[in-house]
């Protein structure tokens, strides 16, 4: 497994290693000794699977402490723009953002400490995501930044016109009004 880093604390982008031939490839996807190795602490206690139409945006979600998650993201099928936003106010990287293609072809995994939201935006005809958390889902933690927030200048790479957003995350507060507690 290669690791790399993103620029932000802990922040990192996983490549496993794929073994090839002519009947197509094997790899270990999630090793919790090899990820530890590399120093990345965890406690995945649950797995959460996404389908998502061309043109949709998800997020920007997070939990606040004492419930905040960390995940590891990758796509089993699609191609999607992943990005995080740093909450963490103690960071120098706080209030910026982060993102990275993944796809099933790529192979790559966005490890996402506590203290950033998430979301992403489907590049192609459909996309099936696929992120382990280390803690559940608790209403009263739950948080969103909005998704096109004019201070975080996140591009989605899609046409304001095609994007395709809930409307529980349509009317999340900028980031300057959220509540954060990281």
């Amino acid at each position: 497994m290669k690791l790399t880093e993103t620029g932000f604390k802990d922040l990192y982008l996983l490549e496993p290693r794929a073994f090839e031939d002519s009947r197509g490839f094997f790899m270990e996807s999630f090793n919790a000794t090899v990820l530890r190795d590399l120093g990345l602490d965890f406690n995945f206690i649950q797995d959460n699977q996404s389908f998502s139409k061309e043109g949709v945006v998800r997020g920007l979600h997070y939990q606040n402490s004492p419930h905040a998650q960390t995940k590891l993201v990758r796509s089993l099928s699609g191609t999607i723009l992943d990005v995080v936003v740093d909450l963490r106010r103690e960071q120098p990287t706080f209030g910026k953002h982060y993102s990275v293609e993944l796809s099933a072809e790529n192979r790559l995994q966005l490890y996402v400490p506590k203290g950033f939201a998430h979301g992403f935006s489907v590049l192609s005809k459909s996309a099936v995501i696929l992120y382990k958390c280390d803690d559940g889902y608790h209403p009263k933690s739950e948080g969103g930044v909005l998704y096109n927030d004019p201070a975080l200048k996140i591009d989605w790479r899609l046409a304001d016109n095609k994007i395709i957003v809930s409307d529980k995350d349509r009317v999340n507060p900028v980031l300057a009004e959220a509540n954060i507690n990281f």
